[in-house]
């Protein structure tokens, strides 16, 4: 039996993914993070880090993969022999400095303890002057990556991350042979190889790293207007070729095979960020389909046949999601988080606040909530904003909270689709992935409900990790295209998506709180 493996590296834990080739999952384990989310201080050190920081450990990700591998293995009986492929996908922005030879600055002894030389989480908010300043000199310059960004680069980038280490920590920075996303680190691991011929995936750069295949990176000449150590960093320090998701990056190591347990030269494909490999894992391959990839945050990803510049849009990418298409990606910040920041905040578990917030009204008795617990993604690329909870009363308890929480995150994606659709791209149907859907589907009910609209749960409770399989298949050549790989792979088989209809009993309600919702957003926004 030929199977794929799909690694799918998230926030706190490794999926290892085994997939055969109609789609069949055949075992799928998962492994924590030994240091989880870096937030407090760095391992063995004494300072706690600024509140805006989230860093990882490096060799957590690598461990872990060994771990949830076998264990998948072991699931399903198989030998390491019967992978044909693997893929990869990763939390992005999460980047990281190295040694040409491709070991992370932290590691060194000269910098253990400080925390730039650390990688830096997707959510890590330590560069918000450096994005304000980049931001303002590219529009000062007409520079026109920027219509590929919705006119704004995220606070959660590559280069404002770097620009933060080179202000902060300039030693850091100048030992630094080699910036890259994790996810491009971690492929450049199992297949290993020179800096020079590391991989970086199409998909990370264009969308997070201000690249694309017809100018290339940021101009020299806007770099060094931005700090003049960056003006040579793209010929000095981004080496490596561009490949994207799908295609090989090389066969697997033999030291990489031995920790893996699997077998020297196995296809590895170029890496993919986390939430768009949800695309091909919810089985969407026609244009118009936005898919909601939801977990801690929210990635909104559709795919078109044109390519329209549209104002908030985070990342505009022609084939930066599946080739032949020009891929949107959205997003919101805090989603999954937020509701565990409530849970914890009352001291209740999420079923017992869903079974509660279910038998409340729409508007959950005139309580409304600014959905901004992380800054705004989508469509204000502002991670300095935050959110709100306004016409409290004494009469509300935890569970007007939590529905008005779920609320207005739905309200936040109504945003995001009516931007889409009024900059001319067609938004016609909606499927969720991700973990969410599966353990909270009070929070598709409530998105239904706000949208008008049908939303599909996709039957794959691993969804990024199956479109990271189907990538791996791809890298592999065991399909001819990935249309087909991701039709033989991803298509829910009959009555098993389960399909949440909007209560048309609420349209009313939501359209009035919804025009309140935009309302407070714009005055928050203000400030």
């Amino acid at each position: 039996m030929k199977t794929t493996l799909g690694l799918d590296f998230g926030t706190e834990s490794v999926r290892a993914l085994l997939v055969s080739l109609d789609g069949t999952e055949l075992a799928c384990a998962s492994e924590p993070y030994v240091h989880g989310q870096i937030t407090q201080r760095l391992p063995g050190a004494t300072q706690l880090l600024p509140p805006h920081y989230a860093l990882q450990h490096p060799l957590d990700w690598p461990a872990a993969a060994a771990k949830a591998t076998q264990a998948a293995l072991k699931e399903a009986g198989l030998p390491g022999s019967a992978v044909a492929g693997i893929g990869v996908d990763f939390t992005s922005c999460t980047m990281l400095p190295t040694l040409r030879n491709g070991t992370p600055l932290c590691l060194l002894p000269e910098f253990g303890a400080t925390p730039q030389a650390w990688p830096k989480l997707w959510k890590h908010h330590g560069a918000q002057t450096q994005t304000t300043r980049l931001n303002a000199l590219a529009r000062a310059r007409g520079e026109r990556f920027l219509q590929r960004y919705g006119g704004a680069v995220g606070l959660e980038w590559f280069f404002p991350k770097i620009l933060e280490t080179l202000e902060t920590s300039p030693a850091v920075y100048a030992a630094a042979e080699v910036w890259l996303e994790a996810g491009d680190w971690l492929v450049w691991q199992l297949v290993g190889g020179p800096a020079e011929a590391l991989v970086r995936s199409t998909c990370q750069a264009g969308y997070k790293g201000m690249w694309s295949p017809t100018e290339g990176w940021p101009s020299p000449d806007f770099l060094h207007a931005l700090h003049p150590e960056l003006r040579n960093i793209a010929a000095d320090k981004l080496p490596g070729r561009f490949l994207a998701p799908g295609s090989s990056a090389g066969g697997l190591s033999g030291s990489a095979a031995a920790l893996l347990g699997l077998v020297e030269g196995t296809p590895v494909s170029a890496a993919t960020i986390d939430a768009h490999a949800g695309v091909p894992g919810a089985g969407a391959s026609e244009p118009g389909t936005l898919v909601l990839v939801l977990g801690t945050s929210a990635c909104h990803m559709l795919n078109s046949l044109s390519e329209r510049s549209v104002a908030g849009v985070a990342g505009i990418v022609p084939n930066g999601i599946l080739p032949g298409l020009c891929g949107y990606e959205t997003g919101q910040a805090a989603v999954g988080d937020a509701f565990d920041w409530l849970a914890r905040l009352t001291g209740q578990s999420l079923a017992t606040l869903g079974e509660a917030a279910a038998a409340l009204p729409p508007g959950a008795d005139g309580l409304l909530c600014l959905d901004w617990l992380n800054g705004c993604r989508t469509p204000l690329m502002d991670g300095s904003l935050r959110g709100a909870f306004t016409g409290l009363a004494l009469y509300h308890g935890p569970a007007h909270l939590y529905r008005a929480l779920l609320e207005g995150s739905a309200f936040g994606l109504r945003w995001i689709v009516e931007l889409l659709r009024e900059g001319g791209v067609p938004v016609t149907q909606f499927v969720a992935t991700g973990g969410l859907p599966h353990h909270n589907p009070l929070v598709v009910q409530v998105y239904a409900d706000v949208l008008g609209s049908e939303i599909t749960v996709h039957p794959a409770k691993q969804g990024p990790a199956l479109g990271a399989a189907i990538l791996g298949a791809l890298a592999a050549g065991l399909f001819p295209s990935p249309a087909e790989g991701i039709a033989a792979m991803a298509s829910p088989k009959p009555g098993s998506a389960r399909r949440f209809q909007p209560d048309t009993s609420h349209t009313g309600a939501y359209d009035r709180i919804y025009a309140e919702y935009r309302a407070l957003a714009r005055y928050a926004s203000s400030r």
